[in-house]
């Protein structure tokens, strides 16, 4: 293998350079001889011409001028070139200065050729950069300068897309240079939109902010925009459903950058581009958080996470790892979703040692097993069956995994000295009317009990109760996207259904600084904002596909399913909840149960699953949770599907 030395591009860079320095030198004598060099000027040119180029060569090494790729020329290589130019004048200077005192020489020439050099040498490195932004070329140095001295400038055979970016803020400038910088995007920026007055008719990097968002349209079709792309992350759902609907209005392809929530490591880059999505409408803010405080429990740690391949067991995974745990360990009973949120963690962590674990929180020999190789000092309980109308006809289910899973953890926690214990809970539990919600209280309350009967000690249990996420596993969205694209109908419940909503990301940033804010036996609820109308989503979700509702997709009201309520709630009548010292989490301590009395009604529990004993499930459910009601009609397993 050839050294690099000795490589085709260099050796032209080399060449390109020396004939810039020759022109630089002779320019600066036809300067300052008013375009007519004397004969004895010219003999002088000659025979001080090598001593200067090797001189400057050999200080252009020094400052690793020939180390860049032109095509990425930067400030610092700006920089770079002053060095070089200023030490080599000044060490030309001083060699003239001690062989001849200057004698013949005009000391004018060497500044002429100071100023000359950087305007050559820099002039000539920007404009390949500019070519490379312009024409999205590739290939060699050579085929570009082949390209870019044809004539007209150089083809290129893939033709390149105007881009109009909404937004002129600092989101819009970073794409701007990742588009103009990434030679592979065929993309080249018209021009941005915005509704400040201020930015309205200045420039980013000499790119014009052309008009408002209402004036969108016009503009696209001015400069012949090919696609759109929205890059304001902060804002807000009113905000982005205007612009969607301006974009809409283009028939024009547009995309949006994540909201600052759904950014693990806060970076923008064209690599996160995407559709627009439901998510995008919501508008939720962004999500401040403790880093100092988090961390504190979570570096060099080992951290146990159980339902680590669902929704949100797999995002609080990637959350974890921001801060830098020493171990992380994948508590997951699917393999398929096991292998996949192994896969992707490790990729994006490689610092961190990833675990995956294939393994039933029911199966409390496994549990114990994996707590005893493993030694975690916190666990984030994400593990449970959450499927309403599928565990209303079959309410053991939800009793084996989500309540005696449950305690098989705790038990575990508390032999081996886990040092907190941060399970995620659901609003379902208020005034459950599923054996689902009703069984994720008693978890609730198994949790806290458990944490009150030794106040102060280990681990520290805390409970984190919030609503629906978007794009969760079981979520109405990929169902209703699904109808769509098989062209309807798209069924809702019942027109008044409503449903809180929050993205998985923040979901699981406010779980870890709960985490961090518990001391046990507390139970946070996450703030939801407003909850949203299940039809409006719906339709909200067809106009997003190019469609009108009721006219292109029908909309079907099939009536409530077994164990569904119209409304959740976050907080039961009388509980007694004061805020944290963060706004988006409110904290309540739950009336304690007699612990023996729980740990009675649990083995009562554990024998009618084992039964199948449904209606007995529910009375025992019943006695444990107060204001648990139970539907007139729960539903009942297909005799198909028993035979």
């Amino acid at each position: 293998m050839k050294s690099a030395w000795f490589q085709k591009n260099f050796i032209i860079v080399l060449i390109i350079d020396i004939l810039l320095l020759a022109a630089a030198f002779y320019s600066a004598h036809l300067i300052r001889f008013d375009m007519d060099i004397p004969p004895h000027r010219f003999e002088l040119f000659y025979k001080s011409l090598p001593l200067v180029l090797v001189v400057q060569l050999l200080f252009f090494f020094y400052f690793d001028l020939y180390r860049g790729m032109w095509r990425y020329t930067s400030v610092s290589d700006l920089l770079n070139i002053l060095k070089a130019s200023s030490v080599a004048t000044l060490s030309v200077v001083f060699i003239f200065l001690l062989d001849n005192r200057f004698e013949g020489f005009s000391r004018s020439v060497f500044v002429i050729n100071w100023l000359l050099v950087m305007f050559f040498v820099a002039g000539f490195r920007l404009m390949v950069r500019f070519y490379f932004e312009r024409s999205a070329g590739h290939g060699s140095f050579l085929q570009v300068l082949r390209a870019f001295f044809s004539r007209g400038g150089g083809s290129v055979t893939t033709p390149v897309k105007n881009l109009l970016i909404i937004g002129a803020g600092d989101a819009a400038e970073t794409m701007y240079r990742e588009i103009s910088g990434n030679t592979h995007l065929n993309y080249r920026v018209a021009g941005f939109i915005d509704d400040s007055p201020v930015k309205i008719g200045k420039k980013i990097h000499g790119v014009p902010v052309w008009g408002p968002i209402s004036e969108m349209g016009w503009i696209a079709e001015k400069f012949r925009a090919d696609e759109l792309l929205i890059a304001i992350p902060s804002a807000k759902g009113i905000q982005m459903r205007r612009i969607v609907e301006y974009c809409k209005q283009t028939g024009r392809r547009y995309r949006t950058l994540p909201n600052l929530g759904e950014l693990i490591d806060g970076r923008l880059s064209v690599n996160i581009i995407r559709e627009v999505d439901y998510r995008d409408l919501l508008g939720r803010e962004e999500v401040r958080l403790d880093k100092k405080q988090i961390g504190a429990y979570l570096e060099d740690q080992c951290v146990l996470v159980t339902g680590a391949g669902g929704s949100i067991g797999s995002e609080l995974c990637r959350q974890i790892c921001r801060y830098g745990p020493k171990t992380l360990v994948l508590f997951e009973r699917s393999e398929t979703l096991l292998y996949e949120a192994e896969r992707d963690i490790a990729e994006r962590f490689g610092e961190v040692a990833v675990i995956p674990v294939l393994g039933d929180t029911q199966n409390m020999d496994q549990v114990c097993r994996t707590f005893d190789i493993w030694r975690p000092n916190t666990l984030f309980h994400a593990a449970a069956y959450k499927h309403v109308p599928l565990l209303e006809v079959q309410p053991w289910m939800p009793v084996q995994n989500n309540i005696l899973g449950t305690r098989n953890l705790v038990e575990a926690a508390k032999k081996y000295d886990v040092s907190r214990f941060v399970f995620v809970s659901t609003d379902k539990v208020v005034r459950p009317t599923s054996a689902m919600g009703a069984s994720k209280r008693v978890a609730e309350m198994l949790i806290q009990n458990q944490n009150l009967a030794a106040l102060g000690g280990h681990p520290r249990f805390v409970s984190v109760r919030f609503g629906n996420v978007v794009g969760s596993s079981g979520s109405v969205i990929p169902l209703f996207k699904e109808q769509i694209r098989r062209g309807g109908p798209v069924t809702v419940t019942h027109p008044d259904v409503t449903r809180y909503f929050m993205l998985i990301p923040e979901a699981c940033q406010l779980i870890l600084q709960a985490g961090a804010m518990g001391r046990g036996g507390e139970i946070f609820i996450l703030e939801m904002g407003n909850p949203v109308r299940i039809a409006d989503m719906a339709k909200d979700l067809i106009r997003m596909s190019g469609l009108e509702p009721d006219s292109d997709i029908k909309i079907v009201f099939t009536g409530l399913r077994p164990g569904e309520k119209l409304y959740e709630e976050l907080i039961t009548r009388g509980e007694g909840v004061v805020p944290t010292t963060h706004e988006k989490i409110l904290v309540l301590r739950g009336n304690a149960c007699d612990m023996n009395v729980l740990m009675q009604k649990l083995k009562l529990l554990e024998d009618a699953a084992v039964m199948q004993d449904a209606d007995g499930i529910r009375m025992i459910l019943r006695e444990l949770v107060a204001d648990y009601h139970i539907p007139d009609s729960v539903g009942q397993i297909p005799e198909k599907a028993i035979m």
